[in-house]
């Protein structure tokens, strides 16, 4: 994995580090905040999701991100992606991000990369401690997280579409400490008056558990069998949107590309037919996706992106300080109903 550098033994945090991250370093630690100061992160896809992570990433702390995308920018791009400048028309979308990323936080060395995920080996993947993948196809996404599983690297996965965002977490066998109160009731004193009282209320312990939990392979997680017994009464528990993941990026797999507004009804009329082709091959009915599922998922919004977008970068963050329960394994937000939901799917 990835070594600090020699100038920075033990991953120390010099006083403009510590001016700078002090909210943080209160909230979660300064061990928690020196690790994500050794930290490298590898984000691919920077479309609107792709720059809300990278904002609140570069923002924590860590050491570095490679920012990775062989994909030009668009005229929906330029209104929804805010670390693209107007007249970045035609320009690659990570070299395009790259300066307004870099002046978020100068501590962070913040780079692009304008090649394609798909074509890098797998030595690529292991200079970095977290690798996170929006916007790409299934197969990218099973290819690069089967790497990182088997070199130990942390894997997240993340989409918008529409009115709907996801996020996916693989962080293999992943250690973490969490908070622990316990009330410490006070023995009664036989003495009267005002330090007697105070002595008799009672005291509140915080302590630091460790703890361990194992995460699956996202391949895994999407090839769940629903024929049991026991799997059919779990899918009447199981949020829609794990299903519409499976469509959508079943779509994305076939045109090369995500549903788009200029072809809507061609679109729409092909996401339905996918729709009972998916749910078939999972033995599950049609029912699941009610028909006007489709006028939901076209598009980024903006306001799904920072969302998803927080929830996955606040993810990445817990996975490398290791403080606190991780989210195992989907997450899943309902731009419609403003809610998210997070669903535990692993083969039985």
């Amino acid at each position: 994995m990835v070594e600090k550098d020699e100038a920075e033994p033990g991953g120390v945090i010099s006083e403009e580090e510590a001016a700078q991250y002090d909210r943080q370093i209160r909230l979660w630690g300064l061990e928690a905040q020196k690790r994500l100061r050794a930290s490298r992160v590898l984000l691919v896809g920077m479309k609107g999701l792709g720059a809300e992570v990278a904002k609140n990433l570069i923002l924590a702390g860590v050491k570095a991100v490679t920012m990775l995308d062989h994909q030009q920018v668009t005229a929906e791009d330029i209104q929804a992606q805010f670390l693209i400048p107007v007249g970045s028309l035609g320009k690659n979308r990570a070299e395009a991000s790259l300066a307004r990323a870099q002046d978020l936080n100068p501590m962070v060395d913040v780079k692009a990369d304008p090649e394609d995920v798909a074509q890098k080996p797998e030595e690529f993947f292991t200079r970095f401690d977290v690798v996170c993948l929006t916007c790409c196809s299934q197969e990218v996404l099973v290819k690069v997280d089967q790497i990182c599983h088997k070199n130990h690297i942390k894997f997240f996965m993340g989409d918008v579409f529409g009115y709907r965002g996801c996020m996916f977490a693989d962080l293999g066998k992943h250690e973490f400490v969490e908070e622990k109160t316990k009330t410490v009731r006070a023995s009664p004193g036989a003495e009267d008056g005002p330090d007697a009282k105070k002595a008799k209320l009672d005291l509140v312990e915080t302590t630091l558990a460790k703890k361990c939990v194992a995460f699956c392979l996202l391949e895994e997680a999407l090839m769940v069998s629903w024929s049991s017994e026991k799997a059919k009464a779990a899918l009447k528990r199981t949020t829609a949107d794990y299903f519409l993941l499976q469509v959508l990026l079943k779509f994305r797999t076939e045109k090369g590309r995500d549903p788009l507004l200029q072809s809507y009804t061609e679109d729409a009329e092909v996401l339905l037919q996918l729709r009972n082709d998916v749910l078939a091959s999972l033995s599950v009915g049609t029912e699941l996706l009610p028909d006007d599922f489709v006028s939901h998922c076209f598009s980024e919004l903006a306001p799904v992106c920072a969302v998803v977008g927080g929830v996955l970068s606040q993810e990445v963050v817990k996975a490398l300080s290791q403080r606190d329960s991780p989210l195992n394994n989907f997450f899943f937000f309902d731009g419609m109903k403003g809610n998210g939901i997070v669903e535990c799917l692993a083969p039985s």
